[in-house]
């Protein structure tokens, strides 16, 4: 994913320096669809120095989740993978959730429910990070970002026989938001303050505080 979306690194790099406002000692972090667990690590790594940390990584992918246990082995700090389903998994109160490029898979009829257990089982002050593709709010601008991404792609090498049978795998299963429309549901599900802290073309990312 990090060749096909722009400052992929960029944005851990930024939900990094995000966590040091919410996590302190005896904190839970959870990332959802944490694939191999690079974000983790580096959480983890970045806030080795605090006490009691839990850091979680939820997919429901087993092969990823075994690649992520692998790499971690020698991190020594308390974080832990676990394939299991973001609906069905038994949340504690935490300080901090992130879903990196997660919930644009989650279908729509869902997402409602799934961002209002996140802000259930967030405490008081603590954060909701989300990055995700967007649509444009107008048929005119999202042919524009259409055609930017498109020609990013290209410049990042990949074929156009590529570009189309990855746009064909995608039906129906990745179906992104507008950004007003993220951040509705992100209102609905409770959160009052809302912010976007990222946006290239199609990619944004927002922080939202309970």
């Amino acid at each position: 994913m990090a060749k096909s979306v722009p400052f992929y690194t960029e944005g851990h790099s930024l939900v990094a320096q995000l966590s040091d406002f919410f996590m302190q000692n005896g904190s839970t972090c959870y990332e959802l669809g944490t694939s191999t667990g690079v974000l983790l690590r580096q959480l983890a790594e970045r806030h080795a120095e605090k006490e009691d940390l839990n850091w979680v990584g939820i997919d429901v992918e087993a092969e990823m989740i075994n690649q992520a246990k692998q790499e971690s082995l020698a991190l020594g700090q308390n974080i832990n993978f676990v394939c299991d389903d973001i609906f069905l998994f038994p949340y504690e109160k935490s300080d901090l959730i992130i879903a990196y490029y997660t919930v644009q898979f989650v279908p729509p009829y869902r997402r409602q429910e799934l961002l209002s257990k996140i802000y259930e089982h967030l405490n008081w002050g603590g954060a909701f990070i989300m990055f995700e593709k967007v649509r444009a709010n107008d048929a005119r601008f999202q042919d524009y970002m259409s055609a930017l991404y498109l020609d990013y792609k290209l410049d990042q090498g990949y074929q156009p026989d590529e570009i189309i049978a990855k746009s064909r795998s995608l039906k129906r299963v990745l179906e992104p938001f507008s950004s007003e429309a993220n951040i509705e549901l992100l209102k609905r599900a409770g959160f009052s303050d809302v912010m976007s802290v990222m946006k290239y073309i199609c990619f944004e990312g927002f922080l939202a505080i309970k």
